[in-house]
């Protein structure tokens, strides 16, 4: 079935989807380090062979070394949550996002299935994705996609209508957060900075302290009303 909004070279997209009657599609560290893995080795024109290299005994850094070939897709922002994922990327060759997508979708899908011993569609059907018009809607995307996370704070899962009893924990509990690209912009040695590529995407954040300043906004903007996607 084609998409009402067909993806276009140079256009950024906001992509997410959820594991089919939002099960959990993440169920202990190696699925997420997984995933996290496929972002990085899936992002290439190439065939992609993730269980040949694990044969070859590359350890998680090492596979982050690899020569991915010619990328699919700019990956601006992701954070991977317990039952759904959110990406921010750019079309950057023709059908690219699609082609990334089905590696990834097929590969992770296959992974997961076996290791549970289960059958099925993991995820709730065709991912979703929204082109990004608004200059201003671009920009609060880096925060919407990174503060994710905050709803899995104990006392704090309806943060997002009722604002954040406490800043200083949500704030604690982003850093520690392993699974998004938030700590590749407060940590430009962070491990996973190679999944991104900041020079195709608008510099609303030419430094960590401008990524931190607007993080730290939106956690307090969100006390007088609900932070929406």
């Amino acid at each position: 079935m084609l998409r009402k909004d067909p993806f276009a070279i140079g256009e950024y997209y906001h992509l997410y989807n959820r594991g089919t009657d939002k099960r959990s599609i993440f169920l202990d560290k190696h699925d997420y380090h997984r995933f996290v893995i496929l972002l990085y080795l899936c992002n290439t024109s190439e065939a992609v062979s993730l269980e040949n290299h694990l044969r070859k005994g590359r350890s998680f850094t090492e596979i982050f070394e690899l020569d991915r070939g010619t990328p699919l897709v700019s990956i601006g922002a992701w954070c991977l949550m317990p039952n759904h994922f959110h990406l921010l990327v750019k079309e950057i060759v023709p059908d690219g996002i699609t082609k990334f997508m089905r590696k990834i979708n097929t590969g992770y899908s296959m992974y997961f299935n076996k290791k549970y011993d289960r059958r099925g569609n993991l995820f709730q059907g065709r991912f979703n994705s929204k082109n990004i018009y608004m200059d201003k809607y671009f920009k609060y995307l880096f925060s919407y996609i990174h503060l994710n996370p905050i709803k899995l704070i104990p006392g704090e899962s309806q943060w997002k209508e009722v604002g954040i009893k406490d800043v200083k924990n949500a704030k604690n509990f982003l850093m520690d957060y392993e699974y998004s690209s938030f700590l590749t912009y407060i940590n430009e040695n962070n491990l996973y900075e190679k999944i991104i590529n900041k020079n195709n995407f608008p510099e609303y954040f030419p430094d960590k302290i401008s990524f931190w300043n607007e993080i730290l906004e939106w956690l307090n903007f969100v006390k007088d009303g609900p932070l929406q996607e």
